[in-house]
């Protein structure tokens, strides 16, 4: 029998959560649902020197908003709690217990002041300092030192950390789904400390307990961790557990030049890196969220998808729901994947198209205190008229406030093109034709209007440019008796007299 999927996704509570870590989430997610798995979110907080208050709701708060649904953590057990590693502190000195009884881990007693004379002394002489197979029996530990010395100083109470016994002269093969296969030599890991004396286990022995003990089948993570997977076989293979599979996601690399994406470059390009606004109490700063910037849930779902994985196909634009059907992590790429705000705000564009009139007129109305007891059905009917050239719901008043409020002031260099001499008489002429339009339709103000021009051979510029002025205030906006239609027969005439009086 096959065993069920379950991913998780554990990010530290240590600050908001960066889009990198949503993409990881995405992916986790993806995967689980395309294989009617479990997606877990487990909150990795033994650092708590490092603990941000508020960051945890937070990053709940945005899984939620990115329609990323949890089936199993700290608010939904799914039996494998508790999701909070530190209330699993008691589990792991069990685990490094038995490491140390297999000949796997061993007590190191080195001072920290010790450690760094070491670093300095091999940097003089131009090499790096590694703790592991070459230098392990000169130091001080349980594998250098006797029993009885061992013995006689956890009774003293010295400070100890427990570390991994990495193996010597072993060539290890190991598979990664993204990077294929990934062989490591061990004579060039250190031994990484697993467990400290203060009763807290390192990212290392919690991280591979955990995911033991929830029945993880696949882990997705960045690349940032590709390093740590020699380490977490042998933990595994050391504790003769069966590993699971992993797939390290390639960086989200910044617009420009070289390197990950930090919060520093949404603040020097002008775009979010989060997906909600961050308020930082420390720096007393806040960052962008794309939420509060304007953006589509579901659009900057699609685009963060789109950060290092393609389908094989043309298409770009996916629910949630093909995402799923279409996802396979065979099909993400090694490389890097640069962020381009642009194609974040085409998705976005992509979207807008998308959505109901009604729900981005309602949106529309909250937004602009101007619309403020305007019928939210006229709303609706100008919103379908502009949204086409819109990114956001803020682009919107720009695009439309002539259907609500006359201009009062109009564009110089539209004025110049559009008032020329006899314009104040074509447009009083034009009042006269407008007035007795009972039916003021579209199709009767175009049939009427444009039959007064053509058989008093005006020239349609004469007169459309000045009325689209009047109207709008500028030469730009959708179709003039769409506009006329839409803000009536007493408004239409009262903006043209303006202009006629104006000039």
């Amino acid at each position: 029998m096959t065993k069920k999927v379950r991913v998780r996704f554990a990010p530290s509570p240590t600050g908001p959560l960066h889009i990198g870590g949503v993409r990881t989430a995405l992916f986790n997610y993806l995967f689980a649902k395309k294989h009617g798995g479990d997606f877990i979110l487990r909150v990795e907080d033994t650092d708590q020197n490092r603990f941000v208050e508020g960051a945890e709701a937070y990053i709940t708060e945005a899984l939620s908003w990115c329609g990323i649904t949890v089936d199993e953590g700290t608010m939904k057990d799914g039996g494998f709690g508790p999701y909070k590693q530190s209330e699993r502190k008691h589990l792991y000195r069990e685990y490094a217990d038995i490491l140390l009884e297999k000949g796997h881990a061993y007590y190191a007693f080195d001072t920290a002041e010790t450690l760094d004379a070491h670093r300095k002394d091999h940097e003089a002489n131009g090499k790096t300092f590694i703790y592991n197979w070459h230098n392990r029996l000169k130091l001080s530990n349980s594998l250098s030192l006797t029993q009885d010395e061992v013995n006689a100083k956890l009774e003293a109470g010295e400070a100890y950390v427990i570390r991994f016994k990495s193996p010597e002269d072993e060539i290890l093969n190991l598979k990664d789904i993204v990077r294929g296969d990934v062989e490591v030599n061990t004579n060039v890991l250190d031994d990484k400390v697993l467990f400290k004396s203060d009763g807290m286990p390192t990212y290392h022995l919690a991280n591979i307990v955990d995911d033991h003990l929830m029945e993880i089948t696949h882990v997705i993570r960045g690349e940032e961790w590709l390093p740590s997977l020699a380490l977490h076989y042998l933990l595994y293979r050391s504790f003769e557990w069966e590993a699971p599979e992993f797939a390290h996601l390639p960086l989200i690399l910044r617009p420009t030049g070289k390197g990950k994406l930090s919060k520093r470059d949404g603040a020097k390009f002008g775009f979010p890196v989060f997906p909600l606004e961050w308020n930082d109490q420390k720096g007393d700063e806040t960052f962008k969220g794309f939420r509060e910037e304007g953006y589509f849930n579901d659009a900057m779902i699609n685009f963060l998808a789109f950060l290092g994985w393609n389908p094989g196909t043309e298409q770009e634009i996916f629910s949630l729901d093909e995402l799923i059907e279409t996802f396979e992590l065979e099909r993400i790429n090694k490389a890097g994947a640069r962020f381009d705000i642009d194609k974040m705000k085409w998705f976005n564009q992509q979207y807008m198209q998308l959505q109901s009139d009604e729900s981005l007129a309602e949106a529309f109305q909250k937004s602009q205190a101007e619309l403020v007891g305007i019928d939210v059905n006229y709303i609706a009917l100008v919103v379908g008229m502009i949204k086409e050239r819109a990114t956001f719901v803020s682009d919107f008043w720009n695009l439309s406030h002539f259907f609500f409020v006359e201009p009062q002031e109009y564009d110089e260099k539209a004025s110049k093109k559009a008032l020329k001499e006899g314009t104040s008489e074509i447009l009083q002429q034009l009042i006269q034709i407008v007035e007795p339009i009972e039916d003021f339709t579209v199709e009767n103000l175009q049939t009427d209007i444009k039959g007064w021009i053509t058989s008093n051979e005006i020239g349609f510029g004469k007169v459309m440019q000045p009325l689209r002025l009047a109207l709008v205030g500028a030469l730009q906006g959708p179709d003039l008796f769409q506009i006329m239609f839409m803000i009536g027969k007493q408004e239409t005439i009262k903006r043209i007299q303006k202009v006629v009086e104006m000039i």
